[in-house]
């Protein structure tokens, strides 16, 4: 069922890849397999459109069909609810508008037990700031999957810093172009480049 669901996914044949992962989700393990299958789909989409087959449509499809996807699978996941180990400010930086892997981070962050508040998008710099002052998190989470974006994240903790808000929380910085420099560069404490590392690393910053 699983290859099933896969397939339905890439195809973007969205009716039927919520109607199997529907059946799935009630299966013992099946929250687990729905996850692990649309995180394999969303990279398999991702990679598509790298190689130019598919488009900007094709991403912002499958990350509806994602989303949807997991409104029904995280209930299943959480096995109801789960205590909140703490809250994380999460965004993807200014400049950058992908949003599908800060999607599947923000999945499986909150089926750990973080409490997620998900900014958005092409985020400015202040808005990061008033969403610190509004929520307090323990954690703030950047990501950005093109290279304008490493500046932008520098620029946004710059302006934390600047805002006095920096030495109440941590930072991490996630997507395709981030690394151990790039977490130095901006200033950061901590850096992934899948969903599941950064999901260890919160939990480890959280303490």
């Amino acid at each position: 069922m699983q290859k099933e669901l896969l397939k339905s996914f890439v195809d973007m044949d969205e009716a039927e890849a919520v109607r199997i992962a529907r059946e799935l989700v009630e299966t013992e393990g099946g929250a687990v397999a729905v996850l692990d299958t649309c995180k394999e789909a969303m990279e398999e989409v991702g990679r598509l459109f790298e190689a130019g087959e598919y488009f900007l449509s094709e991403l912002i499809a499958a990350g509806d069909m994602f989303n949807q996807i997991m409104e029904f699978t995280l209930p299943k996941l959480q096995g109801g609810e789960v205590a909140s180990i703490g809250t994380m400010v999460l965004g993807t930086v200014l400049g950058d508008v992908h949003n599908i892997g800060k999607d599947i981070f923000k999945v499986m962050a909150e089926a750990s037990g973080i409490n997620v508040i998900d900014i958005g998008i092409d985020v400015p710099h202040e808005k990061f700031v008033e969403a610190i002052k509004e929520h307090k998190p323990e954690i703030v989470g950047m990501s950005c999957l093109i290279t304008l974006g490493v500046d932008s994240m520098k620029r946004t903790i710059e302006v934390i810093e600047e805002a006095g808000l920096r030495d109440d929380i941590k930072i991490i910085i996630g997507g395709g172009r981030v690394s151990q420099a790039v977490m130095e560069h901006v200033g950061a404490d901590a850096w992934a480049d899948d969903a599941a590392r950064g999901v260890r690393l919160s939990k480890e910053l959280l303490g």
